[in-house]
């Protein structure tokens, strides 16, 4: 599926599409290259969910937890900064994939052999005019 995004006033819109898309899916990989929008997404994502907490980057941190209206948690990842894949076992990635609450991996690209068997690829590109093509995929 893919999804148009002339501007940041449509991203509500565009986060809507893909909760939908997503159903029952809880495992999220955003990829795009580097300030293409993949927090920017995620935040308007999480805004849709009800996430209460100020939604920002983990790169720092590895994995940001969100809280939303109803007491679910989110889960944000952000594998820029990883060595190699150790480092995302350590934090115990297998049991975030496997806590049934959302996760939102950015730079998932770099932990290939941890991923789960499902998820959805969300892909942002940037055109010429700063317009998003945003393609949805599901992976099973």
């Amino acid at each position: 599926m893919e999804l148009y995004c002339k501007s940041i006033d449509e991203i509500s819109v565009i986060a809507t599409n893909i909760i939908n898309f997503a159903g029952k899916e809880r495992i999220w990989l955003f990829d795009g290259e580097m300030g293409a929008g993949k927090t920017t997404l995620i935040k308007a994502v999480c805004e849709q969910l009800g996430v209460i907490d100020n939604v920002s980057s983990p790169t720092f941190a590895i994995v940001n937890e969100y809280l939303t209206q109803k007491n679910e948690r989110i889960f944000h990842f952000d594998f820029y900064r990883l060595k190699n894949e150790r480092e995302a076992l350590e934090i115990g990635i297998e049991e975030y994939f496997d806590s049934g609450n959302y996760c939102f991996l950015e730079w998932a690209s770099l932990i290939p052999s941890l991923l789960p068997e499902k998820y959805i690829v969300i892909n942002i590109n940037v055109l010429l005019d700063k317009q998003r093509v945003i393609t949805l995929s599901r992976y099973e």
